[in-house]
């Protein structure tokens, strides 16, 4: 191709690029194209490996390879910016905004964690009432799992290093596909959500009575107490966005439904954003920290109150300021 006829077939997108690059080097990223502007600058330096195998004019390739370079450096300028934000959430925005949607966030907290320990002490005190709520085949499963007979010399002791980094990625997707039922099922007035925190709080709180009540509870409470200051923590959090969405719904005050539903799924969405980082924190616990025999039973219990108080101060305090809060 000759470079008259390439410059004519690519000068508009070139200076559209050059506009884009102006406005954010001004700081005017809302007149940029930032949308677009990774793949305009990715077009841009292959039209430079052009210019340059081709033996297209010096002035070309400089024009080129100045705009390449200044691409570069915001490319990576914003990237960085937005790590930062990243940084900046998980510091103090999802903290803030956990305190901000206390309503609904204290509701969520109350009936997962209502029903998880009434439903507990109900089986401890009446241990045939678990029949009524757990299907036998998974009361069996959980007795194999946590027979004090078998954890000690049994399965996770047997495990291994690959097992541990597959047992990571299953509980990952595990416990995600949970918070995102009990989060997306909100959008039913609500009703959803509410459903999903009493069944897995009734659940839980069967099975963690159940395994207490024959005896098995240095087994279990010594596994879930690590990871579960983050995973229920999630659950709980999850079940609060879902509650906010049917909340918005249901009284949606001067703004019509839709307008309503946008507003609270902004918030909603980075609730859950939090809740999924928690069970990310779970996950890699429950792998490799919760199955672990190679510390006593007391500094697990130890170490689990430490998680949870951690996790009570930094959704209580972090990101706290007097210009804020």
């Amino acid at each position: 191709m000759r470079q008259a006829h390439f410059e004519r077939l690519h000068r508009p997108g070139w200076t559209a690029f050059q506009h884009s690059l102006l406005a954010l080097e001004k700081g005017r990223r809302q007149d940029a194209a930032a949308d677009r502007f990774p793949a305009d600058y990715r077009r841009l330096c292959h039209h430079l490996a052009l210019a340059e195998s081709r033996g297209y004019s010096r002035q070309l390739v400089d024009e080129l390879r100045n705009l390449a370079t200044r691409g570069h450096q915001q490319l990576y300028r914003h990237r960085s910016l937005l790590m930062a934000k990243v940084l900046g959430f998980i510091t103090g925005g999802f903290p803030r905004l956990v305190r901000a949607e206390r309503g609904v966030v204290t509701c969520a907290f109350a009936l997962f964690f209502g029903a998880l320990l009434l439903t507990a002490a109900w089986v401890v005190l009446y241990p045939e009432a678990v029949h009524a709520i757990v299907p036998p085949e998974q009361l069996s499963e959980m007795e194999a799992m946590y027979d004090p007979d078998e954890t000690g010399h049994g399965r996770f002791a047997r495990r291994g290093s690959d097992t541990d980094w597959s047992m990571f990625g299953f509980y990952i997707m595990n416990n995600i596909g949970i918070a995102f039922q009990t989060f997306a099922s909100g959008l039913l007035l609500g009703l959803g959500s509410l459903f999903f925190l009493l069944f897995n709080g009734i659940t839980i709180g069967a099975i963690a009575g159940h395994l207490t009540a024959i005896g098995y509870h240095q087994p279990f409470w010594s596994f879930v107490i690590g990871h579960g200051a983050f995973e229920l923590t999630a659950i709980a959090l999850a079940g609060a966005a879902g509650l906010k969405l049917g909340v918005s719904l249901i009284a949606p005050g001067h703004r019509t439904r839709l307008r309503s539903l946008q507003h609270a799924a902004t918030r909603a969405i980075r609730l859950v954003a939090g809740a999924a980082l928690f069970l990310l924190i779970a996950a890699f616990i429950e792998a490799f920290w919760s199955s672990t025999q190679a510390f006593d039973v007391a500094f697990k219990y130890a170490v689990g109150a430490l998680l949870w108080l951690l996790v009570g101060l930094y959704l209580g305090f972090a990101g706290r300021s007097h210009a804020t809060e």
